[in-house]
């Protein structure tokens, strides 16, 4: 087995990438910002992402996070030292990480012991298979901080649940449970806690030991029957809104009501 460690220069954050029996087998790990990444984060994610098929052996890749989280998705606390064009950059970088997981020709899982949020829900969403526990909880809710979901960060919730939930997961800022995730399809098991890693060893072997061309030829159609649905978008959304976006993201670092101008 190999195991490498990438510590980042903020606090306690780190990323562990192991191999082991044609399993790569991600951790992230931000335990006193429930495991949120920051822009560094986000970058090293991409690059051991496409890393990850180097080794011929891995077969599987598994996504998770450490402590009882995913992730709360990015750092809102960085997004406060940023310029509106900063933090759109920032956002690019995420779609960056999120898409290179998503189009590993080999299947993913996802381990969701607790809360996946905003960026850290697409992350999860880019996963083939979600393993989840009775702590799962699932939401986007970016409303009250200006940032304006692209077409590709939608697409994804609409391919699982919906245009009508996907709305209403953004106009309300819900969060899903354990029981509405399994439900909806936002995870396709719902396992106890005390055998949510070990059941995810045991699923990715199953899956690494079926036909690989069989597992490319079914990640290939099915991405292909939803990517047609982006052709009917000409237009893409930024990630973040010029005016709503700073008052968002400070009366979230100032732990206050968000006051919105209204423009028309």
């Amino acid at each position: 087995m190999r195991v490498q460690i990438q510590r980042m220069e903020e606090d306690d954050a780190k990323i562990t990438y192991q191999e082991t029996a044609g399993l790569a087998i991600i951790s992230l790990s931000r335990p006193h910002s429930r495991n949120a990444l920051t822009s560094n984060m986000w970058t090293q994610l991409s690059e051991i992402g496409a890393k990850i098929l180097d080794n011929p052996k891995n077969k599987v890749a598994i996504l998770r996070g450490t402590g009882e989280q995913f992730t709360a998705g990015s750092d809102i606390k960085e997004f406060h030292q940023m310029s509106v064009e900063e933090a759109e950059a920032s956002f690019l970088l995420m779609e960056r990480a999120i898409s290179t997981f998503e189009r590993l020709p080999i299947p993913t899982i996802g381990v969701i012991n607790g809360p996946a949020m905003g960026a850290g829900l697409e992350l999860a969403l880019a996963c083939d298979i979600r393993i989840g526990s009775n702590k799962t909880r699932m939401g986007i809710p970016v409303g009250r901080l200006g940032i304006t979901l692209n077409n590709k960060f939608a697409q994804r919730l609409v391919s699982l649940i919906g245009p009508s939930r996907t709305k209403d997961l953004v106009f309300t800022g819900r969060l899903y449970d354990a029981d509405d995730c399994k439900s909806l399809g936002l995870i396709n098991y719902l396992i106890q806690e005390e055998r949510l890693d070990r059941y995810a060893i045991r699923m990715g072997r199953l899956v690494a030991s079926q036909s690989p061309a069989s597992l490319k030829a079914i990640k290939r159609s099915v991405a292909n029957c939803v990517n047609s649905v982006e052709e009917l978008w000409q237009e893409e959304t930024p990630f973040v809104d010029a005016h709503d976006f700073p008052e968002g993201v400070a009366s979230f670092v100032e732990k206050r009501t968000p006051n919105f101008q209204r423009r028309l």
